[in-house]
């Protein structure tokens, strides 16, 4: 695990413990040892502390948090290296992240490949760094710098760093790190030593002077913010730094982490931290299950999917070829494209170079027999099982042996595809969710017949793409939409006993969702699915289209919207809710928000609980990242499962049993919840 390296001088510390180089209680003792020694041998005159395999230290082993600290701390051994009394390097490549770069900011110098990324993101797991990270980086990047990196736990790159001060070298790969952190251990080894970065004060003297820095910070970021501990808490260190001694402010530090360490919050957010790296794990299949190639992707359907759906496998520098059925479609799906990607660049996320570089990847097309090639074919029409039947059809005729053929479809039926295709072991759905480009969600649909084959490829290729992959079995709305289904049957029921859809909204977006169930509606369109020869008139938004409100997408919803999109509540609507209480007979009642926030989470969170007991999803914590990433569930209460584990099973039972007749005759509590009231 430790090795340790002698050569012109310099003791080269070499650690090698996989996947990550987490450190783990044998790490710092290792370490420890290791600099201990080093620094005791008179024939040493330098010290390189450099990691083996993809990363440098990528941070603490966060199963050890909540527990006991075993010794010896990280902080102990940031004290041993500030105190050694010959010059350390820190040799950086991959990544150094949260401990790991606390460790590194203990050494004297560090020098790094052009790739790393260095970064404090402890806030994501719902903590703050907790070895002197809010301490000591504002002391070499100044106040600014600091609170970015630390409040909103975003990483920089190598030439960024050098650029601020964080890092005093960097060379071009990881080829040259060994060698140019002996030569610049053996430089250094000349000079006398610099101050420990735990001594510094330059950088914070615009902050002393400038107090109202914080608040300015705190007001700009307010929303960002909200009333979220760890990024508050993160501020508060900072501020710390700045008001008093070092010591003072460690102390401070290392209290806010015991504190924070011992939230929902944070649990939550360690919850989702190993949610996604189980997620890809398939329960059934063999750990020696080949990965297919894929080297060239066709979509057919030049739509808002379609082409959210290209632009992630060109981003990602896979060739795709988009089929249309007309031209005037297709040239506007690519000037799409090639516009979304413009949007981008005036951002920053974006050069001009990469754009043509994406573009160059992409090849239109009317003739689906273009498809031949690829290795992977995905439809993304319009949600009806006809026409995509059709369409597998064709790939089966045209798709070379195998490719995979895959669906976009958001609910249907994936095995009925696969049934008119000779190959069903290669057809799979990828759920994507809108936009394409932009959400994180995959939901990767296993048909009956899908081959293990198929599945590794298509959760290594999300991995590839910057995707959150989850498995789900074949069902109506799969995962994600199978239990949103629950929650807009209520959000109508509730509007007809006697609430408006704005006071529906307030609840969810009170709760933390980005948007409420009317608002979803309205940005998706009310007239999806609707034609005016069918209406009846026998639901209210039945009765809102054949009025022509169709949502955003005209300006007139459940909401009235100007022509920015703001939205606001319409008289109109009002008008004709009640009006069609009255056809129905309803007396309208006032609904407390208590009984609107029970009756839209609590049946969404019994779905989930089906779907576990029919074995659509694996795994709870698969439920919860689809809720994360597909539908803007509220982090810090780490997903709907998760939630529903925190405030008690009994509640969520006690709260079904209290609106169980608001749900229909055919609702069933799951077995979860059900022995919750025994």
């Amino acid at each position: 695990m430790i090795d340790v390296r002698r050569a012109e001088g310099v003791a080269e510390i070499l650690v090698n413990h996989p996947p990550v180089n987490a450190l783990g209680r044998g790490v710092r003792a290792g370490l420890l040892h290791a600099i201990s020694k080093a620094d005791a041998d008179p024939a040493v005159k330098a010290i390189v502390i450099r990691c083996e395999g993809r990363t440098f230290f990528a941070g603490a082993d966060i199963s050890e948090f909540g527990q006991p600290q075993v010794a010896p701390s990280l902080a102990d051994i940031i004290v041993a290296l500030e105190g050694a009394g010959k010059p350390v390097v820190a040799a950086i490549h991959g990544n150094a992240l949260g401990g790991g770069l606390e460790l590194a900011l203990g050494c004297h110098y560090r020098i790094a490949t052009k790739a790393a990324r260095l970064g404090l993101p402890e806030v994501k797991l719902g903590i703050l760094p907790g070895a002197g990270g809010t301490q000591r980086l504002p002391r070499l990047v100044g106040v600014p710098k600091a609170l970015e990196m630390v409040v909103f736990g975003s990483p920089i790159d190598a030439v960024e760093a050098q650029n601020l001060g964080l890092v005093d070298a960097h060379v071009e790969d990881d080829s040259q790190l060994a060698r140019r952190a002996q030569d610049f251990a053996g430089a250094v080894a000349a000079r006398p030593l610099p101050a420990p970065v735990s001594r510094r004060q330059v950088m914070l003297e615009d902050a002393r002077e400038d107090p109202e820095i914080f608040a300015r910070f705190r007001e700009v970021h307010a929303r960002a913010l909200k009333s979220l501990a760890a990024p508050n808490a993160c501020i508060s260190a900072i501020e710390a730094a700045v008001a008093g001694p070092f010591a003072e402010g460690l102390a401070f530090e290392r209290e806010l982490f015991l504190r924070l360490v011992a939230t929902e919050e944070s649990r939550a957010l360690r919850h989702l931290f190993f949610a996604e790296r189980t997620a890809a794990k398939i329960d059934d299949m063999p750990l020696d299950t080949p990965v297919l190639p894929i080297r060239r992707v066709g979509i057919v359907g030049a739509g808002t999917m379609g082409i959210g759906i290209a632009m992630n496998f060109l981003t990602a520098g896979v060739p795709v070829t988009l089929v249309e059925r007309e031209q005037k479609p297709l040239d506007h799906g690519v000037a799409l494209i090639r516009r979304n990607y413009e949007a981008s660049a005036k951002k920053g996320r974006f050069s001009q170079e990469q754009i043509d570089a994406a573009m160059a990847l992409l090849t239109p097309s009317l003739d689906m027999e273009a498809l031949a090639d690829c290795d992977l074919l995905i439809e993304a029409v319009f949600e009806l099982m006809n026409v995509k039947k059709d369409i597998f059809r064709r790939f089966d005729t045209i798709a070379k042996p195998g490719a995979i053929l895959a669906s976009n479809t958001s609910y249907l039926d994936v095995n009925e595809m696969a049934a008119v295709t000779h190959r069903p072991e290669s057809v799979v759905g990828m759920h994507y969710f809108s936009p394409a480009n932009v959400m994180k969600l995959l939901e990767v649909v296993r048909g009956d017949q899908t081959s293990h084959m198929v599945l590794r490829t298509v959760m290594d290729l999300a991995k590839r793409l910057g995707k959150v992959a989850v498995i789900s079995g074949v069902c109506h709305g799969f995962i994600g939409n199978r239990m949103l289904a629950k929650r807009q049957e209520q959000a109508m029921q509730l509007v007809i006993e006697g609430a408006l859809p704005w006071e529906v909204d307030q609840v969810l977006l009170k709760f933390g969702l980005p948007m409420g169930p009317f608002q979803m509606t309205d940005l998706a369109g009310l007239d999806v699915g609707w034609t005016r020869e069918n209406s009846t008139g026998s639901t209210l938004k039945e009765v809102l289209c054949e009025a022509d409100r169709r949502g955003q997408k005209n300006g007139r919803g459940f909401y009235d919207y100007d022509e920015m999109r703001n939205r606001k509540p319409s008289p109109e609507v009002v008008a004709m809710i009640e009006a069609f209480r009255a056809r129905l007979g309803v007396t309208s009642r006032q609904i407390a928000a208590d009984e609107i926030r029970e009756r839209l989470l609590y049946p969404l969170v019994n779905e989930g609980a089906l779907i576990l007991e029919e074995g659509i999803a694996q795994r709870a914590s698969d439920i919860d990242l689809v809720w994360i990433n597909g539908y803007g569930w509220p982090k810090q209460t780490g997903g709907p499962m998760h939630w529903a584990d925190a405030i008690g099973h009994e509640t969520v039972a006690d709260g079904l049993c209290r609106w169980r007749s608001h749900f229909g005759s055919d609702f069933r509590v799951a077995s979860a919840f059900q022995r919750a009231l025994v």
